[in-house]
């Protein structure tokens, strides 16, 4: 089954309260404002000469538009400003209203009134982020799983959210392939588990002098997820403004991911498909002696089915 990045977690949950509607040339001076597009909208709000500018994903349009853009609750803890640029569809950003708008303020010197510029997505939000930061000279981009572009003859490897993918224009250009623009980005990070091989691949194509990869294995698809739920996600933010890198803060947050259900089973699934029997028995009986997974009570059962000599001096 299809699944969406994660969404932020505690994100519209609070109650809604939209900045009020601007027009393009009125836009830079103010504090906050709403800029309407027929596909999407652009929401800000000023606190520092730090600007996040962040990109709906799948999971944030579960939520039905008005919403608060994706990280409001996150960004604004840490101080920072905010640009969420949100779709009212599920489309990858294939739409002309994002790129219409984001390259307004800057032809409006929007942008110039930030010291520091981090585009940051998830999925289709990592994939227009990378994709539009050509558009913000000197931005920086952090990506969760993104994709390179969802265009069947440019990666035919990439059969995943196929309802909403067939719906798109996957074609004409422009912002047809996020690759293209890696050239013009400075500094991108880019996270992603290399077991799930759509990922890897895309990854493969994002390559690039101004690109660095996390490979965050047993992830999954939702790596975002995992960062959220080892609370190591405000450090990231932090430090990726503050140094244009992810450093040792992060790293020893993400060491909680270990004790995370759904990356224990991501785990067991990884080493019951790559065909580590050994490995993955001591991975079954290491977690079932803290705990009752039933994943884990699962993968030692058909183990043991299929290779009943390594029951020999375990205990049943």
């Amino acid at each position: 089954m299809e699944q969406p990045a994660e969404t932020d977690e505690d994100d519209g949950a609070a109650t809604l309260a939209m900045p009020p509607v601007a027009t393009m040339d009125a836009a830079p001076g103010l504090d906050t404002f709403l800029l309407e597009g027929a596909e999407g909208n652009l929401w800000f709000e000023r606190r520092g000469p730090v600007l996040f500018v962040t990109f709906d994903n799948l999971a944030t349009l579960d939520t039905p538009y008005p919403r608060q853009p994706w990280m409001h609750a996150r960004i604004a803890s840490l101080g920072y400003s905010l640009l969420g640029v949100q779709s009212f569809r599920k489309d990858w950003f294939r739409q002309e209203s994002a790129p219409y708008l984001i390259r307004g303020l800057q032809q409006r010197g929007f942008f110039a009134q930030f010291d520091t510029v981090v585009l940051v997505g998830a999925s289709m939000g990592g994939f227009a982020a990378l994709n539009f930061a050509p558009l913000i000279p000197g931005a920086q981009v952090l990506a969760f799983s993104p994709q390179s572009t969802m265009s069947r003859e440019i990666c035919p490897f990439e059969k995943r959210f196929s309802h909403p993918v067939t719906r798109m224009n996957w074609t004409d250009q422009p912002f047809l392939d996020a690759a293209a623009a890696i050239p013009y980005v400075q500094n991108a990070v880019i996270l992603y588990d290399p077991f799930v091989p759509e990922d890897r691949l895309h990854a493969a194509r994002l390559k690039g002098p101004g690109v660095r990869f996390l490979r965050l294995g047993h992830s999954s698809h939702q790596a975002i997820r995992t960062v959220v739920k080892s609370d190591a996600l405000p450090q990231m933010l932090r430090e990726f403004a503050e140094t244009g890198d992810v450093g040792a803060e992060f790293w020893r947050n993400l060491r909680r991911r270990k004790g995370l259900r759904t990356w224990r089973r991501n785990f067991i699934e990884t080493l019951a498909q790559r065909n580590h029997p050994r490995l993955l028995l001591r991975a079954c009986d290491y977690m079932l002696a803290e705990g009752s997974y039933l994943f884990a009570h699962t993968a030692r059962r058909k183990l043991l089915e299929q290779h009943p000599d390594l029951a020999k001096g375990r205990a049943q």
